[in-house]
């Protein structure tokens, strides 16, 4: 349909000829979302105001997605191809004409129109506003036309429909009509306070002082939530007394009852936030350490500068290793507790990763689950007696949750399944000494605890 040609610089610095340059990337499978985002916020060198707005953008088209297609299919049916770019272009104007509020209507055709022109030709540019105004007239057809509830549910929440049967099958319809309505509300900014050196309602103080809307967690004592301003520019987080984390898993080190004088493995640690959060349970005098493993260099690298920043590093130390190969590497009994925050499919995430959801398929789970095992079994005889095994995940299905325990626990009897100290408030999420937060309960990401202790 149409030629692509050279874009003038005052039109691809704009925030949505960026919005548009990141989601015809993802939809060509060429790059997640997040790593995009911050990638072009940087090149493209956008003011703070014009980052929002294309963050924004990205984020609210992708997760609507599929609900933008349904809604765009009976306006371009006629049309004999439409090339991906001019389909993203017209989804990102939609997502903007259909819900949010702030945004001009004849701005956003303007700018359509205008990049349509630029990036392909004024035919092109024709079709854009024909179609915009057609939907400005006309309206979009109600999800409320399909028939089939579960299907109809698919669209209204934007899930795919093999994921959304799954969900209802797992939690029932309501709960994941509430688990997909949440998906599409913006994320919170959360942080966890280093209580050592602050006290948290200190640090709350401190940050309400320069500027910012900070709440505590109703989660984690060590958290913050911030419903206005960029934490990470706060004198806190400079001086290395404040981190960046999500609430649930700033409920994984508490979870592994460590004491000062541990010897703490870290298997899947990158970038360091979990092992961080150790760390702060650990005394350097009395012996207290933790192994940070990784496969990749940079990754090790990023644990340590984070360890550096939140000036922990005396008591972390990092390793180049798989954590399949642990059962090669140390000794017997070796640890005192052990970390497995497994690598998973990643669908708690689906607030902040939200193309997530239109990568994976049924067989990623099974696999996945291969690995988690595989790891688990790895460091199983490198935890002493009495030791503690805290496996996560921040992903939503059986197979890489329940079921890698249940398993773990069937093959080696001398483990046991003890309770998760410090979610045992959460009641929603919290059943049969497991946690299962699904991203609706408290508005976090979804994760997973499970902690077991060696008994013999």
């Amino acid at each position: 349909m149409s030629k692509q040609k050279q874009v003038p610089k005052h039109i691809k610095q704009t925030a949505r000829y960026t919005a548009l340059e990141l989601l015809t990337k993802i939809a060509n499978n060429q790059a997640y979302s997040n790593v995009l985002i911050n990638e072009a916020i940087k090149r493209h060198q956008l003011s703070d105001k014009d980052a929002r707005l294309m963050t924004e953008i990205v984020y609210g088209t992708i997760s609507r997605k599929l609900t933008l297609e349904y809604y765009l299919a009976p306006f371009i049916k006629k049309a004999k191809k439409v090339d991906t770019w001019v389909k993203e272009l017209l989804y990102l104007s939609m997502y903007q004409m259909l819900y949010l509020d702030k945004v001009p209507e004849y701005g956003i055709f303007n700018d359509a129109v205008t990049i349509a022109k630029a990036k392909g030709n004024p035919g092109i540019g024709k079709f854009v506003n024909g179609v915009l105004r057609n939907i400005q007239r006309q309206g979009v057809l109600s999800v409320e036309e399909v028939k089939d509830e579960v299907e109809r549910l698919s669209l209204e929440i934007s899930m795919p429909l093999w994921l959304t049967k799954r969900l209802v099958d797992d939690i029932g319809f309501d709960e994941t009509k509430e688990l997909g309505l949440s998906l599409l509300q913006p994320s919170h900014v959360s942080a966890r306070i280093d209580t050592r050196v602050i006290a948290r309602d200190k640090a709350i103080n401190v940050l309400r002082e320069e500027g910012l809307d900070v709440e505590e967690s109703q989660i984690s004592p060590y958290g913050v939530v911030a419903e206005k301003g960029f934490l990470a520019s706060s004198s806190l987080f400079k001086d290395g007394r404040m981190t960046i984390q999500d609430e649930s898993s700033m409920l994984v080190a508490p979870s592994m009852q460590i004491h000062v004088g541990d010897t703490v493995l870290d298997a899947c640690a990158a970038p360091g936030g979990k092992t961080t959060h150790i760390a702060t349970f650990l005394n350097k005098k009395d012996g207290g350490k933790v192994v940070s493993l990784d496969i990749h260099p940079h990754k090790i690298k990023l644990i340590k500068s984070n360890a550096e920043r939140l000036h922990v590093e005396n008591v972390v130390e990092t390793k180049l290793l798989d954590a399949r190969e642990v059962n090669d590497e140390f000794p017997d009994d070796y640890f005192d507790r052990v970390l497995i925050d497994a690598p998973c499919s990643g669908l708690g995430l689906l607030r902040r990763k939200p193309d997530i959801k239109y990568h994976k398929t049924p067989e990623d789970f099974m696999n996945l689950q291969r690995i988690q095992l595989e790891i688990l079994e790895s460091v199983v005889s490198k935890v002493a007696q009495w030791g503690i095994i805290t496996y996560s995940t921040c992903t939503l299905t059986h197979e890489e949750n329940k079921d890698v325990v249940a398993i773990f626990l069937n093959k080696h009897p001398e483990f046991e399944l003890i309770d998760v100290l410090g979610a045992t408030h959460l009641s929603k999420s919290y059943h049969d000494k497991q946690l299962q937060l699904y991203p609706h309960h408290y508005h976090t990401d979804g994760f997973f605890i499970s902690c077991f202790r060696r008994k013999a």
